[in-house]
């Protein structure tokens, strides 16, 4: 596909025009601009320009609730163009945030989404047909869906009237509520490429499947699907013991693909097969689990593949786009693409071959004492390449803010299982570190090809684990460990039991494989003003938890928010922080991205949610059209205390109450949704929990059956 510059179309007055025609900028996904008007040298005087909110509410009608907003838009001739929470896909005038048209596919309709982002969608992509009108594709849940860009309204010969249903085809019957989508479509002359996404707490026998399939953009056809659980005879299918290919699903691309335009190779980052944490019933390596896989981009055919993780235990998929740099190794040029792990890791492969560019060893890890689990002997590491982050935990690793919160911290970790990366679920409870947050996450990396150097968020944010055991035909019962555990990684509800800092910057070179420098990014201020920390002393960041990514221009900067409550414009030589912008309330959720329109350059990021106050904040040097620089409203704090629509922020509410839990038990859920991004205040806190001990306790009446 090409994209065509608007130049000529809009006359001399947008000559300096700079697009952003990707959802990381280029097919690659290196999230690189070559613009320079905000630099070094004035940043300090980046302003807001303008707001556009999404204006989505809970819906208690639907009993859903908007999650986090995580877009980053595209802009094209002359418009944004983005994906909301609730999956609207808007158009936007660039300069003043004026909206243009909005589509609204009611994804909302179906009830909330059981995955534990919630409702949340990252951008859409663009197509142009064969007379250069602009299509806008957007996969909302199960359908895909192609839109005229001027207009808004569904091209009609795009499958039934400017839809498809993405259910069809499939290798067995999949539940629609059970299927969606976060990531926007790849786009490849004139196919559609689109993964999906499936929730990790959906486990049963043949639950959906991860097929990677393309559609024709002009009329929806199908063209071809790639098998990320090989079928009978297919290539790979002889790493799943006792055929439990024929009844394993998930093995989903949930995060963007990328693509290399010239040679027509795409790569996907493959997740771990159904289940996360126990594969009893899927004995075996299980290919192309926690993979990187090329792939011919016209006819789906695999050009070659590597798995980072072998039969996969710790939720340890590759979480965002692999990225596509030129890099210089050994005195040789290298086109590399590179995968960001959970796990800490950067592995580099050359693209074309799949051959690694620093060797990567298999190293023994720890085996699995859960009946019926055979964990695989040996993990691949990189060597040469440092990790990103810590790994593995130990005593040493307990939470010193004060003597009382590491004295509890030790006690804590006492009860549960320590060890190495790759240590395996145990009954006991592991610990596993990094997270299931990363590390990396779905922001992946943001790569300066002037200097080599890939800049990345990480997350030191641990999880604790349990094996969710199944029945012979791969079923959970409904009462699984993960879900009845009155273990909790937080002390006093919100204080980590690891040490700070929570989250880092890192700079990576990539000609050299050194670690130029890593930084603590963001802070935590619910933290921070913790009544238990009160006459502690803080490090000046205590790291904020974000999954999204960052922006690198040749300005000098790197534009950062991921999960603080600031925007942040950072030396990109040094990670020090030149200029920041307060968000309020409101966390800073989308990956920046930025373009020059009318001769001004902007720089746009996504903040707010799960719950309204969803605002998209435009930034730009001083002139005529800026506006006030006070922190957007946060629109989020109820007015009473609404239990189902606190824990609905991210689940369905059903899937949140399935089990029945101790009071502790409750307390522990709550302490991991406000972990993963719940807005419930401290005064809410012991509310919330004695509500649902209250409705869904041991006590309660019982569950209907599932």
């Amino acid at each position: 596909m090409t994209l065509l510059w608007s130049v000529a179309a809009f006359g001399t007055d947008r000559a300096k025009d700079r697009e952003w025609r990707y959802y990381g900028g280029d097919p690659g996904g290196q999230k690189y601009s070559a613009l320079t008007d905000i630099n070094r040298s004035n940043v300090a005087s980046l302003r807001l320009a303008w707001q556009w909110q999404t204006g989505e509410v809970a819906l208690s009608q639907y009993g859903t609730s908007p999650g986090k907003f995580e877009a980053t838009p595209l802009m094209i001739d002359g418009v944004l163009y983005l994906s909301t929470p609730y999956n609207r896909v808007i158009a936007l005038d660039p300069t003043s945030g004026r909206e243009i048209w909005s589509f609204d596919p009611k994804a909302y309709e179906a009830g909330q989404v059981p995955n534990g982002t919630g409702f949340v969608h990252r951008g859409v992509a663009a197509w142009r047909d064969s007379t250069h009108a602009l299509r806008i594709l957007m996969n909302s849940r199960s359908r895909l869906i192609e839109l005229d860009a001027k207009t808004g309204l569904p091209v009609a010969r795009f499958g039934d009237h400017g839809s498809i249903d993405l259910l069809e085809g499939l290798q067995w019957p999949v539940n629609p509520k059970h299927y969606t989508n976060t990531s926007p479509p790849l786009i490849f002359r004139d196919l559609v490429i689109v993964g999906n996404g499936v929730a990790d707490r959906l486990i049963y026998r043949r639950d959906p499947p991860g097929d990677v399939r393309a559609f024709d953009a002009r009329t929806g056809q199908r063209v071809w699907s790639f098998h990320t659980v090989p079928r009978d005879g297919e290539p790979g299918s002889e790493t799943w013991d006792g055929n439990s290919n024929r009844y394993t699903g998930h093995s989903n691309v949930w995060a963007p693909m990328t693509l290399d335009e010239r040679r027509g190779l795409i790569y996907l980052p493959v997740s771990t097969p159904s289940n996360d944490f126990y594969g009893g019933n899927r004995l075996g390596a299980n290919l192309f689990g926690d993979s990187l896989v090329c792939l011919d981009a016209k006819t789906g055919v695999r050009r070659w593949h590597y798995q980072l993780v072998h039969h996969g235990l710790w939720d340890y998929d590759p979480p965002g786009p692999p990225a596509l740099v030129t890099i210089r190794h050994d005195g040789h040029r290298i086109d590399a693409v590179v995968q960001l792990t959970k796990q800490g890791f950067a592995f580099v492969f050359d693209r074309a071959s799949g051959v690694p560019v620093w060797p990567i060893e298999e190293r023994a890890v720890p085996a699995s004492d859960v009946p019926g689990e055979q964990a695989w002997p040996t993990q691949p590491m990189p060597v040469g390449l440092p990790p990103l982050m810590p790994q593995g935990v130990s005593m040493d690793d307990a939470t010193d803010l004060t003597p009382e919160l590491h004295a509890e911290a030790v006690e804590v970790l006492k009860h549960v299982r320590l060890g190495p990366i790759f240590t395996p679920p145990s009954r006991q409870g592991t610990v596993v570190r990094p997270g299931l947050d990363g590390g990396a996450d779905w922001g992946g990396g943001a790569f300066d090809p002037e200097t080599g150097v890939l800049y990345t968020k990480v997350n030191d944010d641990p999880a604790l684990v349990y094996p969710d055991i199944t029945d012979p035909l791969g079923n959970v019962p409904p009462v699984g460990p993960n879900d009845a555990t009155d273990e909790s990684l937080f002390l006093e509800h919100r204080i980590p039991v690891l040490k700070p800092p929570y989250a880092y910057l890192d700079a990576l070179d990539l000609n050299r494989g050194t670690l130029l420098w890593q930084e603590p990014f963001g802070d935590n201020l619910a933290l921070r003003n913790h009544p238990a920390l009160a006459h502690a002393t803080l490090p000046p960041k205590l790291g904020a938890t974000g999954d999204a990514g960052l922006l690198v221009s040749a300005g000098g900067l790197l534009f950062a928010g991921s999960g603080d409550h600031a925007f942040h414009a950072i030396d990109k030589t040094t990670g020090q922080d030149l200029w920041s912008y307060s968000t309020g309330e409101l966390t800073t959720n989308g990956t920046p991205m930025t373009y020059r329109a009318r001769g001004r350059q902007f720089v746009v990021i996504a903040v707010g949610g799960p719950g309204a106050g969803a605002t998209l904040l435009a930034f730009a040097l001083p002139g005529a059209s800026l506006a006030p620089q006070a922190a957007p409203a946060a629109q989020n704090t109820p007015v009473t205390l609404d239990v189902e629509r606190l824990c609905g922020q991210c689940h369905a509410f059903e899937t949140v109450t399935r089990t029945r839990r101790s009071r502790q038990q409750w307390q522990a859920q709550v302490e991991s949704m406000i972990a993963k991004g719940a807005q419930i205040s401290d005064g809410d806190f012991d509310k919330v929990v004695e509500y649902l001990s209250a409705h869904y306790g041991p006590n309660a009446a019982p569950l209907p059956p599932r």
